[in-house]
């Protein structure tokens, strides 16, 4: 059957009740739990790189019950930081990263990080999809960050047809209405790791079944 047309506004309506059931998204559970604030959100998500969402919460939640300013984290020391986020991957690499990033903040911004997606992907290990995740969700700042999910998905749909998550960004900020900026990536995370898998797809229990183009599915469950 011919795909119909993709109703990126249907579809966004679809996906808020199709996902409501499953876990939220690592940073948007955070924030609600009052891990909110810009620097919280950064934080959250250098320890979701590589790491599971299941792992990187209680890890986030631990090192947070500690430490959620630029100071107190400096104050902890590389140390602490490493065993309070022990579990996380790359561990090692991620604790004097933390500590570094707190310390620059009150260097040079005074212990306030500004609202500025430059201003972040300066920090060591931070690239757009980071800084525009945290921009997004802590501050509801304009901008989309694409992860593996949001990629495959949207590629999936037909929506865009790109190669690479860069270039899936670029083109969403061409296509997607500026209100789903933030939104997509908190309804395509669990989307794609309750539904529309990278591997068999869940094409039978998807309600957008009837305008996806289910590009490069071979296979469904």
């Amino acid at each position: 059957m011919t795909a119909k047309k993709f109703d990126i506004d249907r579809a966004i309506a679809l996906l808020r009740e199709a996902v409501a059931p499953f876990p939220k998204a690592a940073m948007f559970q955070l924030a609600e739990e009052g891990f909110d604030s810009l620097y919280e959100q950064l934080i959250a998500c250098i320890i979701s790189i590589r790491t599971y969402d299941e792992v990187s919460v209680p890890v986030s939640q631990r090192l947070f019950a500690r430490a959620r300013t630029p100071q107190q984290m400096v104050e902890l020391g590389v140390d602490e930081i490493l065993t309070l986020i022990d579990g996380c991957t790359f561990a090692e690499s991620k604790a004097p990263q933390i500590h570094q990033i707190s310390q620059q903040i009150l260097d040079q911004y005074g212990g306030t990080l500004p609202a500025d997606p430059e201003v972040l992907m300066q920090f060591k290990g931070v690239g757009p999809k980071c800084a525009h995740l945290a921009l997004g969700v802590a501050l509801g700042y304009p901008c989309i960050s694409v992860d593996v999910h949001v990629h495959r998905v949207t590629n999936r749909w037909g929506y865009v047809q790109t190669k690479t998550p860069e270039k899936t960004m670029t083109a969403l900020e061409a296509k997607l209405p500026p209100a789903y900026w933030v939104e997509i990536n908190r309804l395509l995370v669990p989307f794609g790791k309750h539904i529309c898998t990278g591997n068999r797809p869940k094409c039978k229990r998807c309600p957008l079944v009837d305008m996806c183009a289910q590009v490069g599915v071979i296979t469904t469950a």
